[in-house]
């Protein structure tokens, strides 16, 4: 988004609306749960397809997002 100058500087922008005493009262820090290490085989074909997609950086976060994206929509 940066290259194609999309995205803004919100220096200039409104204040967001408050959330109050009363929902500060009530929030919780959750931190995200850690990410578990795993080896995993792919046919020569999967791998090469993530790799080019992401030219080189970043094919194993796209892996990830496919199959949290498939996990998401197959969970009940």
């Amino acid at each position: 988004m940066k290259d194609d100058g999309k995205l803004v500087d919100g220096r200039d922008a409104a204040a967001g609306e408050s959330l109050g005493p009363a929902f500060w009262a009530k929030a919780e820090l959750k931190p995200p749960a850690p990410k578990r290490s795993v080896h995993l085989k792919l046919d020569p074909e999967v791998f090469e397809f993530f790799y080019e997609q992401a030219q080189g950086k970043g094919h194993l976060t796209q892996m990830q997002a496919v199959l949290k994206a498939y996990a998401d929509a197959h969970r009940r």
